[in-house]
């Protein structure tokens, strides 16, 4: 086993950013947001004393994971960005940066913040993944571990000599006592990545927006996310078939989750827009006979 120190080095409680370090090499999990990405940048100077920064491995496209991207590269340009090709692919879009400029500038006016620099279109990766790949980063070998459900673009990084998996958002977001659903993409494919997940020989879990989970809780963590993201969509289907609307099943899904530690760390603007798809996901899914993803 590598002995590596992993740092939580967010701005925030919203951000996702985790500093890996074997000592040799510096690899940044996820970068945050735009008006957050120079005081990440700053953590990670600060963690690393002078030493540079190798790579940023992102899990996804969204702006609370991805934004602060270019304001790490303006402090460490020799940085190697690595996405998933379809992230590249949204980042190259300037309507998709366009929405992330505005989610990202509503969460800023939320909590204070107005006047940072914008480079949005900044925004882009170095090296390309798929699943399957292999990242060497010095003397640490992640295999990308494709886990399509949150996004069609999200994956993992698992280093087998560690039995440490950086996850996802689509094993869900992890609360302490409740995992969050977040399938954006779709529930089938959503549950088959849990499993693969599961399926893997893993020992501790890195999870966005939180930290390190370890042993006991890091299997926990992935089997609660598997029985939550089951248990959602019947409940959810459950409202509908007795008649009720996509506004009665998002209301049900707010009232059961969108409540304390979760309403810090997760912007009411992005919880409208990924649960309104939730939603109509759900019922495309589980009212159409022709839909074999389904179930």
């Amino acid at each position: 086993m590598r002995d590596i120190k992993i740092t939580d080095v967010r701005a925030l409680p919203g951000d996702s950013a985790f500093l890996i370090d074997d000592g040799k090499t510096a690899v940044l999990y996820d970068t945050g947001f735009a008006f957050t990405g120079d005081a990440v940048a700053a953590n990670v100077k600060a963690a690393l004393g002078g030493r540079g920064l190798d790579y940023i491995f992102l899990t996804h496209s969204h702006y609370d994971h991805a934004l602060g991207t270019p304001y790490v590269k303006r402090a460490f340009p020799k940085a190697v960005v690595v996405a998933h090709e379809y992230a590249a692919r949204i980042f190259g879009k300037e309507s998709a940066r366009a929405t992330m400029r505005e989610l990202d500038a509503k969460f800023a006016e939320k909590c204070g913040v107005s006047g940072y620099d914008d480079l949005v279109d900044e925004l882009s990766a170095d090296v390309t993944v798929a699943d399957g790949d292999t990242v060497t980063a010095g003397d640490m070998t992640f295999t990308v571990v494709g886990l399509p459900g949150h996004t069609k673009c999200s994956v993992g990084y698992y280093l087998a000599e560690n039995r440490l998996l950086l996850g996802s958002e689509t094993l869900g977001v992890y609360c302490g006592d409740a995992v969050i659903p977040s399938y954006l993409i779709g529930c089938g494919i959503t549950m088959r990545s849990i499993e693969k997940a599961a399926a893997l020989d893993t020992e501790s879990v890195l999870v966005p927006h939180y930290g390190l989970l370890s042993g006991g809780d890091a299997r926990r963590y992935i089997a609660m996310g598997a029985e939550s993201a089951k248990t959602t969509v019947r409940e959810i289907a459950a409202v509908m078939a007795a008649g009720g609307t996509d506004e009665d099943a998002f209301r049900f899904f707010k009232d059961k989750y969108y409540k304390g530690p979760v309403v810090d760390v997760y912007p009411v603007d992005a919880m409208t827009l990924n649960t309104s798809i939730m939603v109509k996901l759900i019922r495309a899914e589980y009212f159409s006979e022709d839909d074999e993803d389904a179930q």
